[in-house]
């Protein structure tokens, strides 16, 4: 099962926004940020793909300055492939 992770540049920023989708009703939770991205503080937010776009919407009103972008984790032969979306 697919699933995307938000990824912030601020550990504050992630927590918030993890409190902020599950107070809607998204299923999120905070995940250390794949190190092959290279990317933001460490950590992300990870919510089910079936749930994207009440999330996205979400993050987008709340205007995070240090959200860097989605990417999408799928399982892959005991590993995981990472895309930006």
């Amino acid at each position: 099962m697919t699933e995307i992770l938000a990824v912030f540049r601020s550990r504050t920023q992630a927590v918030e926004c993890k409190a902020m989708l599950c107070a809607r009703g998204v299923a999120a939770t905070v995940v250390a940020t794949p190190t092959e991205l290279k990317l933001g503080c460490g950590f992300s937010v990870k919510f089910p793909s079936a749930m994207a776009g009440a999330a996205k919407t979400s993050i987008a009103r709340a205007n995070f300055t240090a959200f860097y972008g989605y990417f999408a984790v799928t399982p892959s032969y005991g590993g995981y492939r990472i895309k930006k979306l």
